[in-house]
């Protein structure tokens, strides 16, 4: 297409696989392995979404691994030997140890190769957050702009995307890692839904409660509503567990308040989805900075 450096993501954006090609956005896939078996998340052609999710709602255990560092310099290098510069748009360090592994191989490579130029940003992403980032630096780089140009713009604006959701379970959040026992336990009685952000260290929190599905839902957009100082917003994502009823209503919702241009929405591939668990439903779009 003519652009003068290579954009790449990981699987934890939560792009559809159509996207990839039409948009020259290069993949590099995380693995996860489901019951004792091990898949590549590859913007689900190994593993039918939908598949997954029943798989895991059926009593089904999965687990997933963070890149290391020489699958980085592998997929790397086989941009910077072809003569092309290189940004890639890591899964945020919060959550995932994947970024660090980046850096790693960036530093080896670009000694290897002193006229290619490899930017490794952390994106403080995560699913269709990380599709929202990567979705507006494509803009920037259609526009013309340098590598050095739309990594600076991705460091500049990350923090401005909001990542907001809601989950069916908190264990399974509790099971991976990425918050406490207590938490989990806590934010599991009957009737009442967590309601969770991403920080401005790219770790998840937990902020609010809803009592009932309908309830957390409806506050998504409620929280938005807080977020936000404009009722025009350029692109919005919505990704979802397996409940596409759920974020065709919160996206509805949206609309009532909101003008939106464009809607990415998407399932929440095997990586993401091992941890927040089926009848997730997230929101993300640019906002106030993130605190």
């Amino acid at each position: 297409m003519g652009n003068s450096f290579v954009m790449m993501v990981d699987s934890g954006t939560d792009l559809p696989h159509e996207y990839y090609e039409k948009n020259d956005l290069r993949l590099i896939e995380m693995n996860f392995v489901l019951n004792g078996v091990e898949y590549k998340d590859d913007a689900g052609l190994s593993m039918d979404y939908k598949k997954f999710y029943d798989i895991i709602r059926n009593g089904g255990v999965s687990s997933t691994s963070m890149i290391n560092v020489d699958k980085y310099t592998q997929e790397f290098e086989k941009v910077l030997a072809g003569g092309e510069d290189l940004l890639y748009i890591s899964m945020s360090s919060g959550i995932s140890g994947s970024y660090n592994s980046a850096r790693l191989a960036a530093e080896e490579l670009s000694e290897k190769y002193p006229n290619r130029k490899l930017r490794v940003c952390d994106g403080l992403i995560a699913s269709m957050g990380g599709a929202l980032l990567t979705h507006l630096a494509l803009k920037e780089r259609a526009k013309g702009k340098s590598i050095d140009e739309v990594a600076q713009w991705v460091e500049d604006n990350k923090l401005y995307l909001n990542h907001l959701f809601t989950v069916d379970d908190l264990m399974y959040l509790q099971r991976g890692g990425r918050i406490s026992k207590t938490v989990a336990v806590m934010g599991s009685l009957i009737g009442v839904k967590p309601m969770l952000d991403v920080d401005d260290k790219g770790a998840l929190r937990q902020c609010h409660k809803k009592r009932g599905r309908r309830g957390a839902l409806d506050g998504l957009v409620e929280w938005m509503e807080q977020l936000t100082e404009t009722r025009d917003l350029e692109a919005i994502a919505i990704s979802h567990g397996d409940c596409q009823a759920d974020a065709e209503y919160v996206l509805s919702r949206i609309k009532e308040k909101y003008k939106v241009g464009e809607v990415l929405m998407n399932f929440i591939g095997p990586v993401i989805g091992t941890h927040s668990g089926p009848g997730t439903v997230a929101l993300f779009f640019m906002g106030k900075h993130r605190t």
